[in-house]
Order: C-alpha cells, then structure tokens, then sequence
C-alpha cells in the first residue's frame, strides 16, 4: 500500500510538472508575441543589388522597418542560383530575426537545376506571404544581327553555337533552353550570377541574347541601349506593348512568369507569422508602393500564408516538369 502510493505521489508529480513546462512554454510565446521584435530584423536575398529581388527587398525592409519600429537590413547572397541564401535562412533560428525574399528560382527551380540541393525548399521553410510576380523578356544587343525573334531563330538555324545567350536566373535559364528545345537551334549559355552585370554584358557586345527580368532591363531598353525581342508571358507586357510575346510568335502555348515571396526558418512560430504577414498585406495594398512597383514592373499578387504553402508546392511541380521538357541537365 505504501508502495502504491508512492507511485500515486510520483505520477502525480509528474503531471504537475509537464503542466507546469507546458505552461511556461505558453508563457514565453506569449512573451516571445509581445516583444518580437526586439532587435533588428535581416531580410536575405538571393540576387545581387540592383536586380528585381533586392529592390523589392529593400521597398518591403524599409517598409516593415517603419510598421514594427525596428530596423530592417537587407543582405545579398548571390551565387548558386539562389541556393547560398536559401540554405543561410534554412539553416537561421526560427525566430523570426532572419527571414528570406527569394523567388521560384530557390524554390520552383532548383531541384530541377542542381544535382545537390542543401536543403528541402517545402520542409526547410515556413511560407509567410507571396508578394509578386516578375515578367521577363528576350533581349538582344543592338549590333545583333537580329531585329525579332524570328529573325534570332532564323540566324541561330544558319549559324549553330554562333549566338551567346546569358541569363541571371532561373527564369532566364528554362526560358533560353525551351527555346532551343523547341525551335531546335543551338546557343551557347552564359550563366551570370545576376541580371545585372549580364545587361552590362549585352550592352557591351559580349553576348548577343539576354534574357532579363523587365523591371532590370527597363531603363536600357528606353534608353535604346538593348532591344526588346519577345515577353514570356502569354500577354503582352503594359509596359512593352509593341513586344510580342513567344506564344505568338515562335512558341506556341508558351507562358512563364517568375514570383516573389517571404519566407522563414521551418517551425518559424505562429505569431512571428502572424506580426509580419498583415504589414506585409498592408504594404501591398499602400499607393506608394504600388505605384512603385507598376512602374518598375512588378506585379503585385498578395497570397496569405496557406495559400502561398499551397502554391509553393504547386509551383515546384511546374517548373520540375518545364525543366524536364527542356531538357536541362542538373549540374
């Protein structure tokens, strides 16, 4: 009997216990809620500065910085098609204090493109809020003995690996290689680190073809500096209304258009989520930022956090499919 009871004075003990764990580890979320955030906030992007990514990055940070009275820095980690910035945020504590703004280029495109991937892109993150989409479009020098798309296919046919056709992201790198799947021509590929330093590549004649984000490209295309041949996306862009699009031209059917979105750390807690995600919904929706963002390009597209769990993971088929169908190797 007294042995019994023993145990009855222990389990109970235990019990009050884990009660007790579990009420303290309500207690520090709810602290963690109140607090948070306490210190300053960093923003990883994938690109360098200059590119699309980092200037949504930045217009987002300064954003935030002003919303939750706290700084906001944003750092590049360029190189590896995105993956070095990827795996810095999977890697982070899931505290909320380092978070990343990439694109489908870490998380749509990279399996598809790299052997190696140094971490899972749906279970090393916690979605917060898609923000946008990027339009892209071909390129081309101005001495380029090619003034369209047909005439950049026609030439490319009469002269095999005579074209050098750069690209800084994913989205450049599946669009350039459909294109030689499709039409069956041969281009040599230059990969760049950015979309940046490939205009200055183009503008200077080192390569003939680029293929850039819109929002990069713009002030050279209206400077007259490089030619506008063929959008990506099924219709045409408000701000290139005289450039076709692939679909009517050479590429029947063909539609492709970068996003954007935040994410954190896996297990990144709900009310981390839950602070930054309405700024985030609440900066899309400001005038400013909207005007900014139809000026440089950018299309805003708010998805709340299950529906942009849901699309990430919709997305990552897509593009494992459209790099299939291409027929790019994994490197």
């Amino acid at each position: 009997m007294e042995r019994q009871g023993l145990l009855k004075r222990l389990r109970a003990g235990a019990k009050a216990m884990a009660a007790g764990v579990l009420a303290l580890a309500f207690a520090v979320n709810a602290a963690h809620a109140d607090n948070y955030p306490s210190r300053p906030i960093t923003i990883v992007t994938p690109f360098a500065a200059g590119s699309v990514t980092d200037a949504t990055a930045r217009v987002i940070a300064k954003y935030l910085s002003d919303a939750l009275k706290q700084t906001v820095i944003v750092q590049n980690k360029a190189g590896a098609g995105g993956m070095i910035a990827a795996e810095t945020v999977a890697r982070a504590a899931p505290d909320g204090y380092t978070l990343l703004l990439t694109t489908n280029s870490t998380h749509s495109a990279a399996p598809g493109l790299f052997k190696q991937v140094p971490y899972d892109p749906i279970k090393g993150f916690t979605p917060i809020a898609r923000i946008g989409s990027f339009p892209s479009v071909i390129t081309a020098n101005n001495q380029a003995p090619f003034k369209t798309i047909q005439e950049l296919v026609a030439y490319a046919k009469e002269h095999p690996n005579k074209v050098s056709y750069g690209y800084g992201n994913s989205t450049g790198e599946v669009a350039g290689e459909t294109l030689k799947h499709r039409t069956g021509i041969q281009m040599v590929r230059v990969p760049y680190r950015s979309v940046p330093p490939g205009i200055t590549d183009l503008v200077a004649g080192q390569i003939q073809v680029l293929v850039p984000d819109t929002n990069t490209a713009l002030p050279q295309i209206k400077a007259d500096r490089m030619r506008p041949l063929a959008v990506l996306t099924m219709k045409r862009s408000p701000l290139l209304p005289n450039v076709p699009t692939l679909s009517e031209t050479v590429m029947p059917g063909f539609d492709l258009l970068a996003w954007a979105g935040i994410f954190g750390p896996a297990n990144l807690p709900d009310d981390v989520v839950n602070k930054i995600a309405p700024q985030i919904h609440a900066a899309l929706q400001s005038t400013e930022i909207k005007e900014r963002f139809t000026k440089s390009g950018i299309e805003i597209y708010w998805g709340d956090t299950p529906t942009f769990k849901a699309f990430v993971v919709e997305e990552l088929k897509k593009w494992t499919s459209m790099i299939n169908e291409a027929g790019i190797q994994p490197e």
